[in-house]
């Protein structure tokens, strides 16, 4: 008999515009429309393209007029300034109607560019929302940014005006912003007309008027404003996300599929209804925050949580379990690495029995492959299903997870579950195959792609055809890597690079990695090839410990490689694993393993933009030499 879920993925494939034209149902309409897909010009598709809206409108305006006006919208807690705040869905339309009159004040008009560099605090979810009121397209800068990154996102987009804040927030240090502002400004070639900065208590800063004024000083004679009709293929943001070139992509995301998507992964995906409070553990600067902080649960209605803080050190390894007791969470979104982090402080989980977490239901892990350690090990504490998704800055929203509001799906440790529907996901194998269950191959999703993905690249078509659409002929290219099982499981073992090639055969770090973090010890590792003149690759592996692990590091060493051995057998070749201290990571929490791995194979590499802490590098080189994978300089 034929699963609910089964039925309803099949129907997305077999008949997506009635899908999508059903899901279109759902959302507010200027003007509904009656063309659901443009397939005239592949692989540029447009979906309801006739259609017109508001971002802003579907987010805040249509829950009032509903009558919902005085439900909490946004609940705010920095942990790291003591500051709380809840705002109800009329309060925070009354400070975007009044911003979107500031940002109409100095100029900014429908089709304008808006950079915002902000930390995690309300004023950001506010300027979001006010260019999305008046039909300007924002884009969100990640606070703490380097200043040659911002600079060439001004550039690109040709921004018009810069909103920023005097400064963000890490534990232990504050990040000026001002000084990376004014170099950004000072070697972008673009010149951006005003800046808008938010003076953080105790850490005000100087402005030079005109051209920056503080945000009060904006709010003067704004008057409320409405939202502006929009065309459904028009862009609601772009989205910076690093390119292989060095010039950054500017991932763009139009209006209409963006909110129908989302607003539909809500209660399909997630299981989460308007009474529900939904917790995102990101940053604003990605594309989880983008998604899954602001839009999608403003479009379902359902109240969201903003956490200015890191899952330890503010102030510790319960700061997670704090959040969803106090506010009485259903479901939490973060990436495995806040699960690893609180793991490597708290293996036995003491803080935890300090919460009452009788209203969480589900843990949704993405942004990384969730290791079967890690997602066990937050199960036996939680009690609750921990759910492995996977998705990209490109989608911005899942391809493949436990769709928990369809039919709650059993768990394969390792997998990030079934396509989602709306995705057609295949394997293809180096001969442009199609691979049989279980074949390893590049995973692609047949073209169309679903409303709510990227329909281009800011100013830059043929790299948009180039880059995803090319190598595969009718099928966009994820540059992950993996298989599909029998029962249609899709396993993501890295990214195409990391597969690597051991005398002929091509291993999986992803693999690899599974293995080691099944050791007692282990609270994350890192598996890379590194360049070897007999076998062209051999796997290192690289370890970090848990807290209070008292075992000599030698030993760890052996009984990793041993396991490997056991477990994938010989043919890995694997034989050097090395106990580290941390891994150098994105501010975002993924592993930098394309840098460790020039550092290993002696290659020139550029100081990855967004790495947590430039020291690490220096630290792993050090580990590289003394076991002999690095020659001393």
């Amino acid at each position: 008999m034929s699963s609910n879920f089964t039925k309803i993925y099949q129907e997305s494939i077999n008949n997506p515009e009635k899908f999508w034209k059903d899901a279109s149902e759902d959302i507010f309409w200027f003007k509904k429309p009656t063309k659901i897909l443009n397939k005239s010009n592949p692989p540029f598709y447009k979906w309801y393209e006739d259609g017109t809206t508001n971002t802003c409108y579907n987010a805040l305006d249509l829950h009032i007029d509903q009558g919902k006006g005085a439900k909490t919208a946004l609940i705010y807690d920095s942990p790291i300034t003591g500051n709380k705040s809840k705002f109800t869905y009329e309060e925070l339309r009354s400070k975007v109607s009044k911003f979107a009159g500031a940002l109409k004040n100095q100029g900014v008009d429908k089709g304008d560019r808006v950079i915002i560099y902000m930390p995690m605090i309300p004023e950001a979810v506010v300027a979001m929302l006010a260019c999305a009121r008046i039909g300007a397209i924002h884009s969100v800068v990640f606070g703490g940014f380097a200043s040659n990154e911002l600079a060439s996102r001004i550039d690109d987009s040709k921004a018009k005006l810069l909103v920023t804040a005097s400064c963000g927030f890490e534990p232990g240090r504050t990040v000026e912003y001002k000084p990376l502002v004014d170099e950004a400004v000072k070697q972008a070639q673009h010149k951006i007309s005003k800046m808008i900065l938010f003076q953080r208590k105790g850490h005000e800063v100087k402005l030079n008027a005109p051209m920056e004024i503080s945000w009060d000083e904006a709010h003067a004679n704004a008057k409320d404003t409405d939202c502006v009709e929009m065309n459904s293929n028009e862009f609601a943001y772009i989205l910076y996300t690093s390119g292989t070139t060095g010039t950054p992509k500017g991932i763009v995301r139009d209006i209409g599929g963006h909110i129908v998507a989302l607003k539909w992964t809500m209660k399909n995906i997630y299981n989460i209804s308007e009474d529900d409070i939904w917790w995102s553990a990101s940053d604003i600067g990605w594309i989880v925050g983008h998604s899954y902080i602001v839009y999608a649960p403003l479009f379902k209605g359902c109240t969201t949580v903003l956490f200015e803080g890191k899952p330890v050190g503010t102030p510790d390894a319960g700061a997670f379990w704090k959040i969803i007791s106090d506010y009485k969470v259903k479901s939490l979104f973060t990436a495995p690495t806040a699960f690893r982090a609180i793991k490597k402080e708290d293996p036995e989980g003491k803080f935890f029995s300090k919460y009452d977490l009788s209203k969480f239901e589900s843990l949704f892990l993405a942004g990384e492959r969730a290791d079967p350690d890690t997602i066990k090990w937050a199960e036996n504490l939680l009690k609750v299903p921990v759910i492995d998704h996977w998705w990209q800055t490109e989608t911005s929203w899942a391809i493949s997870s436990n769709c928990t509001g369809i039919e709650m799906m059993k768990t394969k440790y390792g997998s990030a579950c079934k396509a989602v529907p709306g995705y057609d996901v295949k394997i293809i194998k180096s001969d442009q195959t199609l691979a049989k269950p279980n074949e390893m191959g590049d995973i692609v999703v047949k073209l169309p792609l679903p409303p709510g993905t990227f329909p281009t690249l800011w100013n830059a078509d043929q790299r948009y055809k180039e880059n995803y659409m090319s190598n595969y002929e009718g099928y966009y290219q994820t540059y992950d890597a993996g298989h599909i099982d029998e029962d249609g499981y899709i396993w993501i073992m890295s990214r195409t690079d990391d597969i690597i090639n051991v005398a002929g055969h091509r291993l999986s770090t992803g693999a690899i990695e599974e293995v080691l973090s099944e050791h007692q010890s282990v609270a994350e590792c890192a598996v890379l090839g590194v360049a070897d003149k007999l076998k062209g690759q051999l796997p290192i592996g690289l370890i970090v410990l848990k807290a209070g692990v008292d075992k000599d590091n030698e030993s760890i060493s052996k009984e990793c490689i041993q396991m490997v051995r056991d477990k994938i057998g010989p043919v890995a070749a694997f034989k050097v694993a090395i106990v580290i201290k941390r891994l150098p990571k994105t501010r975002s929490g993924k592993i930098l393993r394309g840098t460790i791995r020039k550092i290993a194979d002696n290659i020139e590499y550029k100081m990855p933009p967004t790495i947590d802490d430039p020291t690490i590098l220096d630290e792993i080189k050090e580990d590289l030499i003394k076991n002999k994978i690095l020659k001393s300089a």
